[in-house]
């Protein structure tokens, strides 16, 4: 699989959605039908490409949520207000519609189920995308490899795959999730606060322990989580990350 993602990377494919659902009041995940997809690594990422009558394209990339599954890609987008890309996505695409997809793209980034090493895996906001195709390959390829997972979200309402986390957290064993407030908590948890050097030495693993550390978000958070885990004693080849904005 890993040969044939690397191959097809660089190939536009029509992609038609075959399912449009709500997130958060302002994400959807996108489940597109990719004739030809050649497979995916969790942790990889595609090029959308929208092209409009008049011949002008635009095109932006989005990190695969979906564990492989066929010719299906599962991607979770956030709503960009004033952006060309996102706003049609979430509130125009339909099913049935198609657009242009180019990957997998991406080789650093991903996790394979072969390693045997105990993952983290640090997400803020929309950041959880990558991260939750490690989750979800985890499970269906019956691995045994212990995952930690801390999530940072504003509130509840924006935590993405919410009902899915939360049965995942009971069911797959090995798997923790924790989740971090930064501006309203529900009731019985934690005051809301940033995610800091605390929660990362508390909620993730010992240096010692020789982790995988998957870190995704925006840049700002995605540098203070990095160096946090290396000030730990965490390897900084082992702690891979992917950024936006």
């Amino acid at each position: 699989m890993a040969r044939a993602a690397v191959s097809g990377r660089l190939t536009w494919r029509v992609a038609e959605l075959a399912e449009n659902r709500r997130l958060t009041a302002s994400a959807r995940s996108l489940v597109f039908d990719v004739p030809g997809w050649p497979g995916h690594l969790p942790g990889q990422h595609v090029d959308v490409r929208l092209t409009a009558e008049d011949g002008y394209s635009v095109q932006r990339s989005y990190s695969i949520a979906s564990a492989p599954d066929g010719d299906r890609v599962e991607l979770a987008v956030q709503r960009v207000d004033g952006g060309e890309v996102s706003p049609y996505l979430c509130d125009v695409l339909s099913p049935g519609d198609r657009v242009e997809l180019r990957g997998p793209v991406g080789g650093w980034f991903v996790w394979r189920a072969a390693d045997p090493a105990p993952v983290l895996l640090v997400a803020g906001g929309s950041g959880i995308a990558p991260l939750m195709a490690m989750v979800r390959t985890r499970a269906e390829q019956g691995s045994r490899v212990p995952f930690r997972l801390v999530y940072s979200v504003r509130t509840p309402e924006d935590v993405y795959f919410a009902d899915e986390l939360r049965r995942r957290a009971r069911e797959d064993a090995g798997l923790d999730v924790h989740l971090v407030y930064t501006r309203q908590a529900p009731e019985g948890a934690p005051a809301p606060g940033r995610l800091g050097v605390a929660t990362v030495n508390t909620h993730g693993w010992p240096p010692d322990f020789t982790p995988n550390c998957f870190v995704c978000g925006p840049t700002g958070f995605v540098e203070t989580v990095a160096d946090i885990l290396v000030a730990l004693g965490h390897d900084p080849r082992r702690v891979r990350t992917e950024r936006f904005g």
